[in-house]
């Protein structure tokens, strides 16, 4: 009695110093899996992993003393149950998942096992004797004889998976040396530094994770806009869109600054930037024409540049311009800032005067694509 105490005490001891020196566990099933099959495991997971086996009953109890200091531990129980061991690793979980399912071994067909996939009996000569035509018979298998021997005729599905093998499809399958079946160890679940998953979640990618947390990303910005609800992905947004906003309405009104004369001029006369792009447009192939087409393509990068520059630093300190106004505005009209947004900051203004200033906007993005044309 005291040596199973001792023994007991030790496995406890054993467990739990694996727990703290391992930060990853597989729960493995081993079926099937024989005496040779697990050192040859153990032996492929040397400097890598720990494999430990043990009686569930056992593995519970000592998991259950081991709660007290570490209630993470109780994700394992569960798991616990059937025939199951534990893989202690520090190492990559994928690579160590695949080593794990690598090692498997064909073994024949036995009367009373359940079958994991379906087993097939192909077509083909069998090399056998006509005097075995009747168990074939027996089985349904459509054979004929052929120079002597048996042949089967067509491909069979002799045992579906899950279902049990009989004796005399087991007797079938060794007589033809089929072995339909491997065995090997089964990932469960995976412990991972307090959480627990299944083996699945490994073949996750980083092109799916960065998929997702993009189109989070995006969700959360578009319900943002629609409830008026700053958030950090929406603030570039709200940002373009009172840029977008305080152009329509300097365009139509008298406010302006040194940056907006030449978007104002470019409404006013349409037609001198017109001409200006025409010569580049009649360049085609004369020599005397190539001057002024170069000088013109020369004019329209600085132009492009400038617009460049102009939708770029200078919207966003526009953009920090008026908004800093517009809670100025709110504070001294309405005496807080609440949830007022810019749209209803538009609607207690000259409600025409923004509709025409949207209008103008959209009129001078016409005329600068004709120019660019």
């Amino acid at each position: 009695m005291g040596g199973k105490t001792a023994n007991k005490a030790g496995y406890f001891d054993k467990l739990k110093g694996l727990l703290e020196e391992y930060r990853s566990v597989f729960v493995v099933t081993i079926d099937n899996v024989s005496s040779q099959q697990m050192h040859e495991i153990r032996h492929s997971l040397r400097n890598q992993g720990v494999v430990l086996m043990g009686k569930n009953t056992m593995v519970r109890r000592a998991l259950k003393t081991f709660i007290n200091d570490t209630p993470e531990y109780e994700r394992l129980l569960p798991f616990v149950r059937g025939n199951v061991g534990f893989v202690f690793t520090n190492g990559d979980l994928k690579e160590i998942r695949d080593k794990l399912l690598s090692n498997r071994v064909a073994a024949p067909a036995r009367a009373g096992a359940v079958a994991p996939t379906d087993v097939w009996i192909p077509a083909g000569n069998t090399g056998m004797e006509p005097g075995k035509t009747s168990f074939f018979q027996a089985l349904g298998v459509p054979t004929k004889i052929a120079r002597g021997t048996i042949e089967i005729t067509t491909d069979l599905k002799l045992v579906e998976a899950g279902n049990k093998v009989g004796p005399s499809e087991a007797t079938l399958l060794n007589m033809l040396n089929i072995s339909p079946f491997t065995y090997g160890l089964g990932v469960e679940q995976v412990y991972d530094e307090g959480q627990a998953f299944p083996p699945e979640i490994l073949d996750i990618g980083d092109e799916q994770l960065l998929g997702a947390l993009s189109k989070a990303i995006t969700t959360i910005a578009t319900i943002s806009l629609a409830l008026n609800f700053p958030t950090l992905p929406s603030v570039m947004h709200s940002l373009v869109n009172s840029y977008k906003n305080l152009l329509s309405v300097a365009v139509e009104t008298d406010i302006s600054w040194p940056e907006i004369e030449q978007l104002k001029d470019r409404i006013a006369n349409p037609d001198a930037y017109a001409a200006a792009a025409a010569p580049a447009a009649a360049a085609g192939g004369g020599t005397s024409a190539a001057a002024p087409a170069e000088e013109t393509k020369k004019d329209d990068s600085e132009e492009e540049e400038d617009d460049e520059g102009f939708g770029g630093l200078f919207g966003v300190g526009l953009a920090f311009y008026f908004s800093v106004g517009f809670t100025i505005t709110c504070i001294l009209k309405y005496g807080y800032i609440g949830r007022f947004s810019m749209a209803e900051f538009f609607r207690s203004q000259d409600t025409r005067h923004v509709n025409e200033g949207y209008a103008k906007y959209e009129r001078r993005e016409t005329v600068i694509a004709k120019t660019k044309l």
